[in-house]
Order: C-alpha cells, then sequence, then structure tokens
C-alpha cells in the first residue's frame, strides 16, 4: 500500500500500477507518519478501501541529515524521533488493534524497518538516526512478546548499505563507494535484497518467527 498524495506522483503511480497489473489491489494514501491524525486517516481509509488489515510494513523514515552530535539541531532530533520512532509505534497500535485475536482480529504480522546503524552506530554521520533504529529494535522485540499470543507476529529487517537515493540525498552521493570497502561481501546491497527479506518475514514461511531482527547488510 504505498504512500503517497492523489494524484500520485509517477513513481508512486508506477507502484499502483504495476500491482494492479499483477492482479492485486492497492490505492494511495496521503499520510505524514509523524501525525497522529493522518495515521488514523490512513488506517481507516485502507480498511475502507481494501477490507480487513492483515499486514503491516513500517517502512517511513528520514535520516534528519548529516551532523555530529555537538553540531545536531534539536529540530532535526525531534523530526527524526516522530517520523522513525513515533509514526512506527503508532502504525504498530492501530494495525494491532485491527489484528489482535484477543480483540476480535484474525491475527496478522508486522515488519519493521530498522537499520544496521542501531548497531554500528553511525559515529560522525547521523548518530541521532542510529538511536532512533536502536529504538526501533527495542520495540520489535518488545511488542512480539507483548502480541505472541494474539496471533500477531511482529519482527524488523535491518538494512546495511544499500543502493538507494539516500545518499544523494543527504548530501553525499559518494557515500555509497566510501563505505563499500566496510562491506565483507565488499558490494552495496539492492532495495530488491531487502524487500525479500521483509516478504519473507511476512509469509507463513515465517510462522515461527517473532522478535527477530534480520540484518541484511552483506556481514558489515
Amino acid at each position: 500500500m504505498p504512500l503517497t498524495s492523489p494524484p500520485e506522483r509517477p513513481k508512486e503511480k508506477k507502484v499502483v500500477d504495476n500491482i494492479l497489473a499483477g492482479g492485486g489491489r492497492a490505492i494511495a494514501i496521503q499520510a505524514d507518519i509523524s501525525l497522529e491524525q493522518d495515521i488514523l486517516r490512513l488506517f481507516e481509509t485502507a480498511e475502507h478501501e481494501l477490507g480487513p488489515i492483515k499486514a503491516l510494513v513500517n517502512n517511513a523514515g528520514i535520516t534528519g541529515g548529516f551532523a555530529r552530535v555537538e553540531e545536531v539541531s534539536s529540530a532535526a532530533i525531534a523530526k527524526v524521533l516522530a517520523v522513525n520512532v513515533s509514526g512506527t509505534i503508532l502504525c504498530s497500535r492501530e494495525a494491532v488493534r485491527r489484528m489482535s485475536t484477543r480483540r476480535g482480529g484474525s491475527g496478522g504480522a508486522i515488519v519493521n524497518i530498522s537499520s544496521r546503524a542501531a548497531h554500528t552506530g553511525a559515529a560522525g554521520e547521523w548518530v541521532h538516526y542510529a538511536a532512533s533504529k536502536g529504538a526501533i529494535d527495542s520495540f520489535t522485540i518488545g511488542l512480539a512478546r507483548e502480541v505472541a499470543t494474539e496471533g500477531i507476529r511482529v519482527n524488523a529487517v535491518a538494512p546495511g548499505l544499500i543502493d538507494t537515493g539516500l545518499h544523494a540525498a543527504n548530501g553525499e552521493p559518494g557515500r555509497l563507494y566510501r563505505l563499500m570497502g566496510t562491506v565483507p561481501m565488499a558490494r552495496a546491497g539492492t532495495p530488491r535484497e531487502v524487500a525479500e527479506g521483509v516478504v519473507w518475514l511476512l509469509s507463513p514461511a515465517a510462522s515461527f518467527t517473532t522478535g527477530a531482527i534480520l540484518e541484511i547488510g552483506g556481514g558489515r
């Protein structure tokens, strides 16, 4: 379920079109994950248009830009935590309210997008971002144990150095190549490789997996 603004932007429209062409159902819903009212509207609309919610992938996230801790602004910290942490918790709350067998639901699966930065610390670049992803790891484990008997599995994927536009968007298009030597597999990962991990955790093949942090980082 891609999130975008109507009318759809070309990239998100292509995602929706591809899903529809493959026989699936898809809609685009505008939402700011840092705002609770937007999250409520997102879930209400999705449920109304697509039916009962069975899966949630918390993939909205921002880095807050490159900065040493001594230079990072309070505004950047607040925004990173609002999107990466509060947004994930509130989206998960709404999913649990709908999925939990204790509340009349039929179960489901939640996958949070963490980061290897939660363990490397991202010193000199974005420790504030790494800290937000550390919170996601803790939240994943706690929520997984909280709803384990309610038909809901909760896991996370922790990507490492991935070939996306994130590096250029943060002002260092060469970052991928600068850090590639730190990856034991000597290459960056691809978005598809991360997606494969998410799909597996959502699938019945992972039926006995909950509270796991799946590292997809080439050994880094």
